[in-house]
Parts: C-alpha cells; sequence; structure tokens
C-alpha cells in the first residue's frame, strides 16, 4: 500500500513523466517570424552588472545584491513576440523568471500587462508556467489578475524551449514550443489591452507569493539563480507604423482564432497539465471579471 500511495504521490507531482507530448498544432507561427539578436531589439533595462550576452545566449541572474531585466527598444501596439528559455534546476522557490508585455512605465498605477511567468519551485518539484492579462489593473489597490497556470509536458530546466505571446486586437493566444496553451478573447473593451506596451524580461525575487502562495520563500545560500533566453522574435506593428500594419496570425486563418488542429492541441494541454485557472476559482469575485 505504501508504495502504491508513493507512486500515486509522483504521478501528482510530475503528470508528465511518462507521458507523450501534445498533438501537433499543424500551425507553426514561430516559423513565420525571424530570429533577432539581443540588441536588435532589446536593452538592458536594471541590474545591467547580472546580465551576460555569451553569442546569442543572453543570461540574467538574481543574487543577495540585485536581479535583472532588459526592455525592448520600441513599443508595439500588436505583434508576436517570442524568445527560446532554459530555467535554473534546483531550489528556485520564490523566484520569478519572465517574459512579458507592459506599459507600466508609460501608465504607472494603472497599466496594462500580459505575462509568461516561470514560478520557482523546490527540487523534485515542477515549475509552474503562470499567463496573465492585467488591463488598467496595477498600484491601484484593486489588482484584477487573470491568471491561468501550468505544468509543462517537459523539464524546462533540461534545455531551451520557446515561449511566445500573440496579441492582436482581437485575441491573446500563449504558445509554448508553437502549441496554444491559452486563448484570451476580446469579449469587450473594459476586459482587453489595447494600448501600446513594451516587451520585457526579468529574474527578481517574489517570495511573497510565487511559491505555494508564499509558503516557501527564496533561499539565497544557492544563488545565484540564472535564466538563460536566446532566439529572440519580434514580427509586430510599433506605435510608429501604418495603421494598416498588419501583425503576424497565430493560425493558419487570417481572420485570428485556432484553426481545429490547434484548438484539440491546447484543449489536450488544458486537460492534461492546467492546474489553475482564475474562471473556476469559488474564492474569486467574478463580478470583476465579466469574461469568464
Amino acid at each position: 500500500m505504501a508504495t502504491f500511495l508513493l507512486s500515486l504521490l509522483v504521478l501528482s507531482l510530475f503528470p508528465s513523466s511518462n507521458s507523450v507530448g501534445p498533438p501537433s498544432p499543424g500551425y507553426y507561427p514561430s516559423s513565420r517570424v525571424g530570429t533577432l539578436q539581443f540588441s536588435q531589439c532589446f536593452r538592458n533595462l536594471w541590474g545591467p552588472q547580472h546580465q551576460s550576452l555569451n553569442q546569442d545566449t543572453l543570461s540574467i541572474w538574481l543574487d543577495h545584491n540585485s536581479g535583472s531585466g532588459f526592455k525592448s527598444q520600441r513599443d508595439y501596439r500588436s505583434g508576436y513576440f517570442g524568445t527560446s528559455v532554459k530555467l535554473q534546476p534546483g531550489y528556485t522557490a520564490g523566484i520569478i523568471t519572465s517574459f512579458y508585455l507592459s506599459n507600466s512605465e508609460d501608465f504607472p498605477g494603472h497599466h496594462d500587462e500580459i505575462d509568461i511567468e516561470f514560478l520557482g519551485t523546490t527540487p523534485n518539484k515542477p515549475y509552474v508556467l503562470q499567463t496573465n492579462v492585467y488591463i488598467k489593473g496595477s498600484g491601484d489597490g484593486h489588482i484584477i489578475g487573470r491568471e491561468m497556470q501550468f505544468h509543462l509536458w517537459f523539464d524546462p530546466t533540461k534545455g531551451f524551449h520557446n515561449y511566445a505571446i500573440l496579441w492582436n486586437p482581437n485575441e491573446i493566444i500563449f504558445f509554448v514550443d508553437d502549441v496554444p496553451i491559452r486563448r484570451y478573447p476580446r469579449k469587450s473593451d473594459a476586459t482587453f489591452p489595447q494600448r501600446p506596451m513594451y516587451v520585457y524580461g526579468s529574474i527578481w525575487d517574489a517570495s511573497s507569493w510565487a511559491t505555494e502562495d508564499g509558503r516557501i520563500k527564496a533561499d539565497y545560500k544557492y544563488q545565484p539563480f540564472v535564466g538563460r533566453y536566446n532566439n529572440f522574435k519580434i514580427g509586430g506593428c510599433t506605435t510608429n507604423d501604418s495603421p494598416s500594419c498588419d501583425p503576424p496570425s497565430g493560425s493558419p486563418s487570417r481572420v485570428g482564432g485556432l484553426s481545429r488542429q490547434q484548438s484539440d492541441a491546447m484543449e489536450w494541454v488544458q486537460r492534461n497539465y492546467k492546474v489553475y485557472d482564475y474562471c473556476h476559482d469559488p474564492q474569486r469575485d467574478h463580478t470583476q471579471t465579466p469574461e469568464c
């Protein structure tokens, strides 16, 4: 009986350990956008002494002195934004490694944001990939997050994998290795980010909430905590581009949405690897999230 219970525990912690990956999405948006060098599209934002570029790979790290972050040179009103990331193994509790869109510097206190965040963990427990969307909702005491969280069907510390955000006037789609894991459609102006945003990446200490709701904190005896990025892809419409600028599509259809094959792949991921959905959280006030 003890062996059986142990097996159940292992399966709950590592649901992907003996499973195959998702079905083919049949369409690969990353192949439609060229790879850029870091210096072509980004610059250091903070913690320059905790950032290094070795050939095509950017490393940023956190220790007891500082973390680090980078920012795109231009702001965008739509587009495809991707990078490949390799995460640190071992004890990373409390640490956030991220890639996201934001206009927080332009609209402090009521900015928009679209997040891909990797929530640190402890040995033998999987990372959590958190996707999130904010609309005019930070810094004013009334933060309304729209979190959907996933485990991954691979070990993100073993190699680089591609993570991307597609944002256009009608929808937001999050991709992992070209597999759509979440689609957030525009159902109303009030629940969809429309103002231009920059692209960011960072590593920082979020011990107050990142791992098991803040129960497990960062432990700096394991420093430095390193996030590695390469294969930067930006295909979008900047604020200076013509209004007729057409951002890349996330599916074979130019009118948006997902193909049947992409939808099947996304449903597979959500059925097997989704671990939290704000729309299904009974403790949330859903009058604040009418899109649910």
